[in-house]
């Protein structure tokens, strides 16, 4: 990270809170492999374009692809890792009350529909603090952006995997994640590893709090995610890629875990 990029990361982390009323705005080329941990007071709206960025709280490491938003509650520590230097970071950093809606307290990633992608395209005007007596129509607009936020976002997806802390589990998340075929079931793990399916159940649940077949399939979402932005190959050559045989039953899970057709997702990834 050189030293422009470091002071411009510092700039705007530095910023977000000194206006403690005020909603901040921020849009930039992430141009650095990485956003240090830190927190802020304001609630963050996150949107990125020309890649996948990922996301770590905690233990857990969130995936946002194109076409999506990530809400990050206030006070949350988090870091936020490019997987390419040209993705476009735009950012509102909104203040928080104690009587605003549960959605506002709460990590998700969900999709951008059209209006708010409208907004957010109208947002590229705005820099830095917005405050409501001093840039009052600016500002009307940033607070609508907040208010529709709860009602056009219904569902956020599961779009995050955790990081094994077990020996073992890390391994065979690591043979996953190398082989992704069709053949891979919980039965050839097992003989794999040697495993139970009944210790390798208990294993993912106790370290991961989820099954097998739940860490797999996101996964495998995850990796199609990633093969469609890079738009090297057809969605049928990424369904067999990812261990599916069947491009219907790929679409389906896709548009389960991602909330939308691959079609439609490759469509609409550049909107901005």
């Amino acid at each position: 990270m050189d030293q422009d990029n470091i002071f411009e990361t510092q700039y705007y982390l530095t910023e977000i809170d000194k206006i403690p009323t005020s909603i901040f705005c921020y849009h930039k080329e992430i141009s650095e492999a990485y956003v240090v941990e830190h927190k802020h007071n304001k609630a963050q709206f996150l949107y990125c374009e020309g890649g996948i960025v990922y996301v770590k709280i905690g233990k857990d490491t969130f995936y946002l692809p194109a076409r999506h938003y990530m809400w990050i509650p206030p006070y949350v520590e988090h870091s936020i890792h490019p997987n390419t230097p040209e993705v476009i970071m735009r950012n509102l950093y909104f203040p928080i009350e104690n009587s605003d809606n549960s959605f506002y307290k709460k990590v998700g990633i969900y999709p951008a529909d059209g209006l708010l992608l409208e907004l957010l395209l109208f947002s590229n005007q705005w820099k830095g603090n917005i405050e409501e007596y001093k840039d009052q129509s600016e500002y009307i607009i940033a607070k609508a952006f907040k208010e529709i936020l709860p009602k056009v976002s219904k569902n956020s997806l599961k779009l995050a995997l955790p990081i094994p802390h077990d020996e073992r589990l890390k391994k065979i998340v690591k043979f996953l994640d190398d082989n992704m075929d069709s053949s891979i079931t919980m039965k050839k793990i097992t003989m794999e590893f040697g495993f139970s399916e009944r210790s390798l159940s208990r294993l993912f649940q106790k370290d991961l709090n989820m099954t097998f077949v739940q860490y797999f399939t996101i996964l495998r979402m995850l990796r199609a995610l990633q093969l469609l932005i890079d738009e090297t190959y057809s969605i049928s050559e990424i369904s067999t890629m990812v261990g599916y045989n069947s491009l219907p039953t790929f679409s389906n899970t896709f548009q389960k875990i991602i909330g939308v057709r691959p079609t439609d997702y490759l469509k609409k990834k550049n909107i901005l």
